[in-house]
């Protein structure tokens, strides 16, 4: 089992600069991929794309590619002679406009900014290996943060799938229960009306055979009890599991809702109840599962 949340981080020397991957995701119901990199460096983004797919099929998905100039590059990217130029031009704008010219720190500032040369990034094709390795390296990362919180997830999901057992089992044992309390009920609702009828009376067994076959539900535990084997084989499993989870977490709920309104029973309601909030507990969790 695997989360669809991770990160995941590489960086590389390269020649004048350092080359810098970052991958991340959070839950989405298919793959969302957005890869960003330098403009020079578009033609590569198939291939990061496809090693990306290679680890992840679900959730939304950034890889960040950055080049960072080296310091000493860095520091050579001013362009003194234009930055000169452009002051001296200032200067002659201001006199002769008869406007007093006093440089200060602030504006060789921005116009040293303004004037500063863009540092030269490689070309695709001369780092194509070096990013393609780095961007494997923090897959890597990525997916055994990934493989590493669906571990903790499946022991969340184990210890859920347990408690559902219980109270289903406590609806299984209290369910046959269940229409001799309303014959009891019911025939002490009759003596308290002064109606004198026998539990033998053919309308009295009419009534109580009514109810009994309008709260039955055996055949939803067994369904709901198949579907819970279900979701266990599937945790198991190494597949990747978000999709059919969600399925068989509906058909749990369907069956749960349905012995909730045909069992007429506060105790079987009780457990109802607990039931459904494993459940949503459950389904908010396998949003994040891959």
């Amino acid at each position: 089992m695997r989360s669809m949340t991770g990160y995941g981080r590489a960086s590389a020397a390269l020649a004048g600069g350092t080359l810098t991957v970052q991958v991340s995701s959070v839950n989405r119901r298919s793959l969302d991929l957005s890869v960003k990199l330098p403009e020079e460096w578009e033609s590569l983004e198939a291939e990061v794309g496809e090693k990306v797919r290679r680890v992840a099929s679900r959730g939304k998905v950034h890889v960040d590619i950055e080049f960072s100039v080296g310091k000493g590059r860095e520091e050579a990217a001013w362009n003194d002679e234009a930055v000169g130029s452009t002051l001296d031009r200032l200067a002659a704008l201001a006199d002769s406009r008869h406007i007093p010219f006093e440089p200060t720190a602030e504006l060789l500032w921005l116009v040293a900014s303004s004037q500063r040369t863009q540092a030269t990034v490689p070309s695709a094709e001369s780092v194509r290996q070096e990013v393609l390795v780095a961007v494997e390296e923090a897959l890597v990362a990525f997916a055994a943060m990934r493989a590493k919180e669906g571990k903790t997830l499946l022991s969340d999901f184990t210890e859920r799938v347990g408690l559902c057992r219980r109270y289903i089992d406590a609806v299984a044992e209290r369910a046959p229960t269940v229409t001799g309390s309303y014959r009891a009920v019911l025939m002490k609702r009759l003596r308290e009306a002064g109606l004198e009828l026998d539990v033998s009376d053919e309308r009295v067994l009419r009534e109580i055979a009514l109810f009994a076959d309008r709260s039955d539900v055996s055949e939803e535990i067994t369904r709901f009890r198949s579907h819970l084997e279900q979701i266990s084989l599937l945790l198991k499993s190494e597949e990747e599991i978000g999709r059919k989870a969600d399925f068989i977490l509906q058909e749990l709920g369907r069956e749960a809702n349905t012995v909730g309104s045909k069992a007429n029973d506060l105790e079987i309601a009780k457990s109802v109840i607990e039931l459904k909030n494993e459940l949503e507990r459950i389904r908010e969790q396998m949003a994040n599962v891959e």
